[in-house]
């Protein structure tokens, strides 16, 4: 797309849905629940692991694992040994904060909670937000216990700066906050702990309408209530919190959900854990990924061998959001790799692999993205800068699979209010579909 032609109307659809997503998503558990939904009214079927599994020709399935991660596939027309998998990866966990187990505390009068840095998040855009929390508690129910999503639509936490008559360097020196005791988030008057804790479990009990004393655990995400919007001329732009990576999965999910009468069997895998490096069960670096493949590969009677063969016919697509260029900052880029929001996927290459792609893996992309007649990008990280990773080299290892890692340009990455292109989101569907039919 140049820069004169208007954005369309098919890509402001797309990506007002991404905003949709996101709005409805601040946690990685409503991210799976979410996706969840929109694969059942599509004609998904769950699959618990813990059951055995039947399929039928083309069938299209789904599992979750620990409410986190989610893997989808269809079924291919062809024998899995001779097609392969086609294969698409992103991760639903986003940096930022969250509560620990024992939170509430009173600090002078003033009620906080204890909070733990999660990943790599822009601690200053925390700042001077209508923040709230969402994620997930767990309830008693008779012996056992029940887990329930929780989401607070209003602000009930903030992080208020000092004063700049307090910190007069702040403009100069840029915001610093410690994080054991610059980040406990405001949320009301106690004169003490126990006060704190009984305010705070009487907010989760009344929001679950159930008992404070049936409250055990909980995960709980901060996150910005602040929906999405679109911005700039045209509308071009989009801004929200969790483009990275809510913007990748959904774009994957919607590609599987329009994929129709493959050769190949598609797969879709959003993991939990990527900001903290995937080592988890529900992680790229756990099993889970290998574990699907196997049970697909059993339920349709491909031998051991059969496998093997069909890794060698895969191809993994790792997507995950990239750096677009930032005029403000050019020399924090590389020279000749500068990325442009809305000019299309951005291909990355890394020579230490913190990247999948080798030359091979990014033609592939290259020939999708020209199928499906959508531009593309290259990007490589300032070699006197540390380059972040993905889920790509850890999946490509464990599977032994081809794989290329690609994203969409985006600003303030992992920042709590990120911004990114209308039209490359469009064009990354349209990639992505193209690879799941290819």
């Amino acid at each position: 797309m140049s820069s004169s032609e208007p954005i369309s109307s098919e890509a402001h659809s797309a990506a007002q849905s991404l905003l949709d997503y996101i709005d409805v998503s601040p946690s990685p558990w409503h991210v799976v629940a979410t996706t969840a939904a929109m694969l059942k009214a599509n004609g998904f079927k769950c699959l618990r692991e813990n059951e055995p599994w039947q399929f039928r020709k083309n069938g299209r399935y789904f599992a979750i694992r620990d409410g986190a991660s989610l893997i989808a596939f269809i079924l291919g027309n062809q024998a899995i040994p001779d097609a392969g998998f086609r294969m698409v990866g992103a991760h639903t966990d986003s940096p930022g904060l969250r509560i620990k187990p024992k939170a509430a505390q009173s600090n002078h009068g003033i009620a906080q909670l204890g909070v733990e840095v999660y990943g790599g998040p822009i601690l200053a855009t925390f700042t001077d937000r209508d923040l709230s929390l969402a994620g997930r508690v767990t309830v008693k129910n008779g012996n056992g216990f029940d887990t329930h999503l929780i989401k607070f639509d209003q602000s009930v936490v903030r992080l208020p700066n000092l004063a700049i008559h307090m910190n007069r360097e702040v403009n100069d020196k840029g915001l610093l906050l410690n994080k054991q005791t610059g980040l406990p988030l405001i949320f009301g008057v106690a004169p003490n702990h126990e006060t704190a804790y009984a305010l705070f479990s009487a907010q989760i009990a009344q929001q679950l309408s159930i008992q404070v004393q049936d409250i055990l655990t909980w995960d709980l995400n901060v996150y910005d209530i602040q929906k999405g919007n679109f911005w700039g001329v045209d509308q071009a732009f989009i801004a929200n919190s969790q483009l990275d990576n809510l913007a990748s999965c959904h774009a994957a999910m919607t590609a599987l959900l329009d994929t129709r009468e493959q050769d190949a069997t598609a797969v879709c895998a959003l993991f939990d854990h990527e900001e903290i490096g995937s080592e988890s069960a529900t992680g790229a670096g756990g099993s889970f990924m290998q574990d699907m493949i196997q049970r697909i590969c059993s339920v349709t009677d491909t031998n051991e061998e059969g496998r093997l063969r069909a890794m060698a016919n895969s191809f993994f697509i790792s997507a995950d959001m990239a750096h677009a260029f930032h005029p403000n900052h050019a020399t924090a880029y590389e020279p000749c790799h500068h990325v442009t929001v809305n000019q299309g996927p951005v291909i990355k290459t890394n020579a230490n692999q913190r990247y999948s792609t080798n030359a091979d893996t990014a033609a592939r992309f290259i020939q999708l993205c020209e199928k499906a007649n959508v531009p593309y990008q290259q990007y490589a990280h300032r070699t006197d800068l540390g380059c972040g990773s993905t889920i790509g080299p850890i999946v490509a290892s464990r599977l032994g699979v081809a794989s290329v890692d690609v994203g969409n340009p985006m600003w303030a990455m992992h920042s709590v209010r990120e911004s990114a292109g209308v039209e490359d989101h469009l064009s990354m569907i349209k990639v992505l579909k193209q690879h799941f039919q290819s």
